[in-house]
């Protein structure tokens, strides 16, 4: 049964039983991930690993591989939160895996150094077992700690995310519904706003400034992007270092908001998660966004005219009466090899000294 006391309780369970499968032995991986997962799992993550069923081929294609190469793995959550959406519990969260790079992963070569695997995860459970996770991995960053870099310098600062400024996002008490409920609702409403804006404006950057989303952010707001994008301050920074390249490089559906929705129903966009928990909230879809790539800029690529798809999850710190921090997963692999970009290819041709196209 969802309830207040049920998410609680799949809060702990997640929070300690994630913790003990980045941490248990090989001998004791598949022991672990059958304590915490559903027999049939879903697991949806950052491409290459992209989509698999059940906890074998979870076992065999995502952590053993990355026991292999980070054998003093440790998880590290910043935000864990929960709550329900059309009758689903989630627990979320975003934060680090840890480990040394002792062999190499995905095909991206070992350095011998710590690396910091950022994620944002959103996890369905039911009867106290996970029976969907989907888990955005910023893999390109880990090719950007590795020495490779496959693209134009990024707009936005490359580096960790920091955790919340209040120091709270690991969220294990029973939370103020009215707050929950306000935050969510804040969150949507800074959507709306999004998505009732025109990107056809002849005053782009200033009309972005100007547009209502401004009295949804903090005057020191911080929006913390994938590798690719990176960070950003202030709605200056966030409009001059992300948001005007994105909008102008991608179409986006337009029209009422029920024919954009049904746009991008047709396409399989929306959102899988909606919840608020305290002063937090999530949103996220697989995937959440579909567009034309018909512009230039974006990631300092030209347009492709390809349509695209994004999976991308969005987490908010909720302080101060407004929108303080937005963390940003977001598959940009898999949102590149759309644009017929494989960074793999990139990436092999710069260590082994092979052409690529």
């Amino acid at each position: 049964m969802s309830g207040p006391a049920s998410i609680l309780t799949c809060k702990h369970r997640l929070y300690e039983g994630l913790q003990a499968i980045a941490e248990a032995s090989p001998e004791k991986l598949k022991a672990s991930i059958g304590n915490l997962y559903h027999p049939q799992v879903h697991w949806r993550g950052a491409h290459p690993l992209n989509e698999m069923r059940g906890i074998d081929t979870l076992v065999e294609t995502v952590w053993l591989p990355l026991k292999r190469s980070f054998p003093d793995l440790e998880r590290r959550d910043t935000i864990l939160i929960g709550g329900s959406y059309e009758g689903r519990d989630y627990v979320a969260t975003v934060g680090q895996y840890c480990g040394t790079f002792r062999e190499p992963w995905l095909t991206i070569p070992a350095t011998g150094r710590p690396v910091y695997i950022r994620y944002g995860e959103v996890h369905q459970v039911e009867d106290g077992r996970i029976v969907q996770s989907n888990c955005l991995w910023d893999i390109l960053d880990v090719m950007r700690q590795a020495g490779f870099w496959p693209l134009a310098p990024s707009l936005g600062t490359e580096g960790m995310w920091p955790g919340p400024l209040t120091a709270d996002g690991i969220v294990l008490t029973e939370t103020d519904a009215a707050q929950s409920a306000s935050s969510i609702a804040q969150t949507l409403g800074m959507h709306q706003a999004l998505g009732a804006y025109g990107d056809n404006a002849v005053d782009k950057r200033q009309g972005l400034l100007n547009m209502p989303q401004k009295s949804y952010w903090h005057e020191k707001m911080m929006w913390y992007g994938p590798s690719g994008i990176g960070t950003t301050r202030g709605l200056q920074g966030f409009v001059d270092y992300h948001q005007l390249p994105f909008r102008e490089a991608f179409k986006r559906p337009v029209g009422t908001l029920e024919e954009v929705h049904a746009i991008r129903q047709a396409h399989g966009a929306g959102h899988y998660v909606r919840i608020g928990d305290g002063p937090y909230s999530v949103t996220g879809g697989w995937p959440s966004v579909y567009a034309i790539h018909d512009g230039g800029g974006f990631l300092g690529l030209g347009p492709t005219g390809r349509p695209v798809t994004m999976r991308v999850m969005d987490f908010y710190l909720h302080h101060e009466g407004l929108i303080r921090e937005n963390w940003v997963p977001l598959d940009i692999l898999d949102l590149l090899k759309q644009m017929d970009i494989d960074v793999f290819d990139r990436m092999r041709s710069f260590f082994d000294h092979r052409p690529f196209r």
